[in-house]
C-alpha cells in the first residue's frame, strides 16, 4: 500500500466547533478534514503566509501507451 504523503495527528475540537465545522463541510460537499485544512490555508493566508499547495493524485484513466 503507497504511504500517504499527508501528516497524521490527533486533533481535540470542542463539539460544537466540530458540528459547525461538519455542516459547513457538507453544505460544500467536502469532508470535515479537508475543510479544516481549506480553513487553515485561508486563516494563514490572511496573515500574510503563504502555503505552497502539494502535489495531487492524478485523477480518471491513465493515459494510453502504444
Amino acid at each position: 500500500m503507497p504511504q500517504s504523503s499527508r501528516k497524521a495527528f490527533a486533533l481535540r475540537l470542542d463539539p460544537a466547533l466540530h458540528d459547525v465545522v461538519e455542516r459547513l463541510a457538507a453544505s460544500e460537499l467536502r469532508s470535515v478534514n479537508n475543510e479544516i485544512e481549506i480553513l487553515l490555508r485561508e486563516a494563514l493566508a490572511k496573515r500574510g503566509i503563504a502555503v505552497p499547495q502539494g502535489q495531487r493524485p492524478r485523477r480518471g484513466r491513465p493515459p494510453k501507451q502504444d
